[in-house]
This record gives C-alpha cells, sequence and structure tokens, in this order.
C-alpha cells in the first residue's frame, strides 16, 4: 500500500484510513486490559460484553448510588428509583451487546425516523414541566423524553450513511449528513432543551470527524456561526437563555437571580477541599442552597462532600471508560462499527466536558446531567445502551 495522501490524515476508522484492526494486533491486543487472556473472562465474552468496560460503567454506576444516596436527604424514595433505574440499566447494556452490527445497521434510518416524529409529537402534545415541554407520557405507565434517543439514533444513522461512501466524505455527502444531524437538533432546541440538543448535534459532529471531515469545513462552520451569533442571539436564544451567557462572565451581576446557581455550585465545590466534608455532612447540598443538587448539579455535592480526591477519582474512571471505549471502536471490524462506536464514545466525552464545565462556571448553564451519576431514568437507559452498542460493535465478528 502507498503512502497516505494528506486528506486520509483525518480519516481515523475508515478503511481508507487508520485501520485499527491492523494497527491493535493481535499480540497487543493480548496484552491490552480486559482483553480475553483468562478462563475467567470466557462466559463475559460469550455475552459479548467487555470485562474492563463493563467494570468501569459498574464502578462509575455505584459511585453515583453512593452520591445519590447523600443528596437525596430524607427523601429516599429518589434514592430507591435511582437504584431499581441502574439495575434496569444494566440490562438494556446486556441485551444492546447481544444484538450484532448489523441488525444495528438495518435498523438506522427507521429509528432516526421514528425518533424524530417522536420530537414532533413532543412539540404537539408533549407534557411540559418546569416550563420545558420535553416529556411524552403514557398515562398510567411511564413518562420519557424521547430526545434521548437521538443521541443514539442521530451517530446510528449517520454512520449508516457515510459507511459505504468514499471517505473523507465529500461537499455532497457533508451537507446531507448536516441535514441529518441538523433537523432533530433544531426540534430539541425548539423544546427548549439546549443541552440535549448540543449533545445531539455533537453525536453527529463525532461521526464526521471520525469519517475524516477535512479541517477546512470546520474552520468555514466556524465562520458561519461566529458571522451568525448577532442573529442567533436575537432570534434563536430565549431570554433566560442569553441571561445565563451574560451571567457567565459576571454572576455577581444578579446573585439572587441567574448568578445563583454558579456562585452556589462553585462554593460548594471549594469549600470541600481536599479530602472533603464527608458523606451526607454537606451544607450547601442539604439545606438546599445548591440548585438541582440530584441532577445538573451532582459534581458539586461531590466536590463538597468528598473533596478533590473525590472528585479526581470520579474523573480518572470517566477518562478510563472514554479511553477503553475508543480502543474497542478502533479495532472494530467494519466502517459502520467503527464510525458509531467511536461516535458514542465522544459523545460521552461531550457530555462529561459540559457538564463540569458549567457546574464550574467555565460554560453557560444548559442543564446537562453528570452521566450515570445525576438523577434520572432516560439519561442513565440510553448511556448504557450506548455501552452495550459499543461493546457489540466490537465483540461480535465479521459480517
Amino acid at each position: 500500500m502507498g503512502a497516505p495522501s494528506q486528506s486520509d490524515d483525518c480519516v481515523w476508522f475508515s478503511e481508507q484510513g487508520w485501520n485499527g484492526s491492523k494497527i491493535l494486533s493481535k499480540d497487543f491486543q493480548r496484552q491490552l486490559p480486559g482483553a480475553q487472556n483468562s478462563a475467567q473472562d470466557h462466559w463475559l465474552h460469550k455475552l459479548h460484553l467487555d470485562p474492563l468496560l463493563l467494570v468501569l460503567v459498574m464502578t462509575v454506576l455505584a459511585f453515583g448510588l453512593v452520591v445519590m444516596f447523600s443528596a437525596a436527604g430524607d427523601e429516599s424514595r429518589l434514592f430507591d428509583a435511582q437504584f431499581q433505574r441502574a439495575l434496569a440499566s444494566l440490562v438494556v447494556l446486556v441485551v444492546a451487546a447481544q444484538l450484532p452490527p448489523g441488525m444495528y445497521l438495518r435498523w438506522a434510518p427507521f429509528v432516526y425516523a421514528v425518533g424524530f416524529v417522536l420530537l414532533i409529537l413532543v412539540l404537539l402534545v408533549g407534557v411540559t414541566v418546569k416550563g420545558s415541554q420535553r416529556w411524552l407520557e403514557i398515562p398510567g405507565v411511564l413518562r420519557f423524553q424521547p430526545a434521548e434517543l437521538m443521541k443514539i439514533a442521530v451517530p446510528m444513522a449517520l454512520a449508516w450513511y457515510l459507511q459505504q461512501r468514499v471517505l473523507p466524505p465529500s461537499a455532497k455527502h457533508v451537507g446531507f449528513s448536516l441535514l441529518i444531524i441538523l433537523l432533530p437538533a433544531v426540534a430539541i432546541a425548539a423544546q427548549p432543551d439546549l443541552g440535549t440538543a448540543i449533545l445531539v448535534a455533537g453525536a453527529g459532529m463525532a461521526v464526521l470527524l471520525l469519517a475524516g471531515l477535512s479541517w477546512r469545513y470546520i474552520g468555514y462552520a466556524s465562520l458561519l456561526v461566529a458571522a451568525a451569533a448577532p442573529l442567533l442571539w436575537q432570534f434563536a436564544l430565549q431570554g433566560y437563555q442569553r441571561q445565563r451567557i451574560v451571567t457567565l462572565f459576571d454572576p455577581e451581576s444578579d446573585p439572587l437571580g441567574a448568578g445563583w446557581n454558579i456562585i452556589q455550585s462553585t462554593t460548594a465545590i471549594g469549600s470541600g477541599g481536599v479530602f472533603g466534608k464527608g458523606l451526607l455532612q454537606g451544607t450547601q447540598s442539604r439545606l438546599d442552597f445548591l440548585p438541582e443538587a440530584r441532577t445538573d448539579f451532582i459534581i458539586a455535592v461531590v466536590g463538597e462532600e468528598l473533596g478533590l480526591v473525590g472528585v479526581l477519582v470520579l474523573l480518572m474512571l470517566y477518562l478510563a471508560i472514554i479511553a477503553r471505549g475508543l480502543v474497542l471502536a478502533i479495532s472494530a471490524q467494519s466502517t459502520f462499527a467503527r464510525l458509531f462506536a467511536g461516535a458514542l464514545t465522544l459523545t460521552f466525552f461531550i457530555y462529561l466536558f459540559v457538564n463540569i464545565a458549567m457546574v464550574s462556571g467555565l460554560l453557560p448553564v444548559v442543564g446537562v446531567p453528570l452521566p450515570l451519576v445525576s438523577y434520572g431514568g432516560t439519561s442513565i437507559i440510553t448511556l448504557m445502551a450506548s455501552f452495550g452498542i459499543i461493546m457489540s460493535m466490537r465483540t461480535h465478528k465479521a459480517w
């Protein structure tokens, strides 16, 4: 094979570019943590589960339940509900890992279409909670958030679309890919749910980046967004969203209003010091100074009660999950599998980055929960399904 051209440098997971199965030789793969090198792991591999990724994910789940027990305080029903969701999500992970990549490939257009129809139904007949119309409800059965489904459906549809095209994608294919991304992202932003819209758009862009999207297109897109910023500010953002951006730069300008969240979260994190105040000993969260302590701002509870050490342990677990997910994606055996698994892993990274930057006052508050730790049902189910899919993309034989 001749030397790769400059345009191929960015094709990370395509056959034309970085072929992970060739880079990770069998000898090297046997040395990786969690590789199939012992009889003890045999039954997990039969279930198409990656031992290392499974242990890391379950550790973060357990960490989250401990923090939730503390954050729930006297409302033990919240902890019980989260525990039940964690168990259900493990079942979802196992089931998702059993489905072969070929089935995900065939289902991709259908799942995307159904998800988009559900988003339209949310705008028409959705349930409104705290001023946002984000949920669909089956009376007496369940309430769910269709936008969470699109975190999987969008990268799956894009990987399906690009897997039979020449990579890096041409301008025509990039344009159609952006349409696949923008349709659900705009519908989600209209709910309004800017945080989830960013995650869905990020999931789609991750596929394009892994497919070798030219940096020239990225530069053009950045210039376009910068030029359109005044229009977006005036017509696309809600009043409270504009206020959050203004408050980001000067929280003290409205300490009892829009700046309250950032001030209290940074106060909680800072008060924990190196080792924290101890579980059940937090003051900002237990005295209700910290808003949304069980959902978007739960990392502040970790910082206050477990200190810098607790936050660093959690971050190291997250980074290990991301690293293992990328290793599995690289070593998948088809373009579709590599693009899909890689995008799901990078989406998890975006999830983590946005939440921590938001709580730390580095980004505006956009309502993104801390993955696998924050209280919530649809979110944790979607994330665990993603990990099951990543395992499936790697552990099933070529198809």
